[in-house]
């Protein structure tokens, strides 16, 4: 059912189809299938188009109706298969052709998403549209790596920004980025590392900061690396790390040793497997 509201959409019980000539925002969480949503899975299963990002796990695809029309809108790195506003043009062009249209993006789509800029265009030209939310990489991969966010004897608040702005640089707010007692991640952060580490160093914070970066997170292909604000680019420079990465530092990351249950899991049905090999 369509708001009164011109561009809206009512989230849809269960048991409803979604509306065909509509858009839905959909988050597909930081990797791992299992993270999805049901209302993102539930869409994708009714999708006619699927428009996806390059942070979206094969895995998840996957899932979409087997009829579906993927197009794939991918960002990486100085590679741009389509600029922001030929995406949202995109989105509107299939939703007139009354295409159940599925915006598929890592992550949450509010969150380092341009979900908003896209659903601007959306309202801006009257389609119906929805926002599906998704765990965000940050709480996402946080979990898998064994680092919480927050903690009562280490960090009382956090702090999400992304490495590279619109225009490539990183003009952040280094002295608020700096303050003790609190997590600071960072999305897209990987090339910029070392000015990052320096600059939060060179306002304040100290150098033996713990810090980590982690590759892939959630899934079965995650890496995470540690050390401290010193020593940190330098770590990842040798691991020959590629993106997706997170990067977060503060207090927090020192509980990972303790916390880190991913991997453990990991080892031990990796021994099971070899354990059965072996009888």
């Amino acid at each position: 059912m369509i708001n009164s509201r011109p561009g809206f959409l009512k989230p849809s019980p269960q048991h409803v189809p979604a509306q065909r000539g509509a858009v839905y925002l959909v988050g597909a969480g930081p990797g791992n299938p299992e993270l999805l949503t049901l209302r993102a899975a539930r869409l994708l299963q009714q999708a006619d188009v699927v428009i996806y990002d390059n942070l979206v796990a094969p895995a998840i695809l996957d899932l979409a109706n087997a009829a579906a029309e993927r197009v794939y809108v991918g960002k990486r790195s100085g590679l741009h298969t389509m600029p922001q506003q030929s995406i949202s043009d995109l989105l509107v062009k299939y939703a007139r052709q009354h295409k159940r249209v599925v915006r598929l993006k890592g992550g949450d789509p509010f969150i380092f998403g341009r979900g908003g800029e896209e659903i601007e265009t959306l309202a801006s030209r009257g389609i119906p549209f929805e926002v599906v939310p998704g765990i965000t990489a940050a709480a996402g991969v946080a979990a898998y790596a064994g680092i919480p966010l927050t903690h009562r004897d280490h960090a009382q608040s956090c702090v999400f920004v992304t490495g590279h702005l619109k225009d490539g640089s990183m003009n952040l707010d280094w002295e608020a980025l700096a303050r003790p007692n609190q997590t600071v991640v960072i999305y897209m952060g990987l090339p910029g590392l070392p000015t990052l580490c320096a600059e939060l160093v060179a306002h304040g914070l100290a150098a033996s900061t713990p810090a980590a970066i982690v590759q892939q997170g959630t899934t079965d292909s995650q890496r995470v690396l540690t050390g401290t604000l010193q020593t940190l680019p330098a770590i990842a420079a040798a691991a020959q790390l590629a993106p997706p990465t997170l990067i977060i530092i503060g207090s927090v990351v020192s509980l990972r040793d303790k916390l880190a249950w991913f991997e453990a899991e990991n080892k031990q049905q990796e021994s099971a497997v070899l354990e059965k090999q072996h009888r």
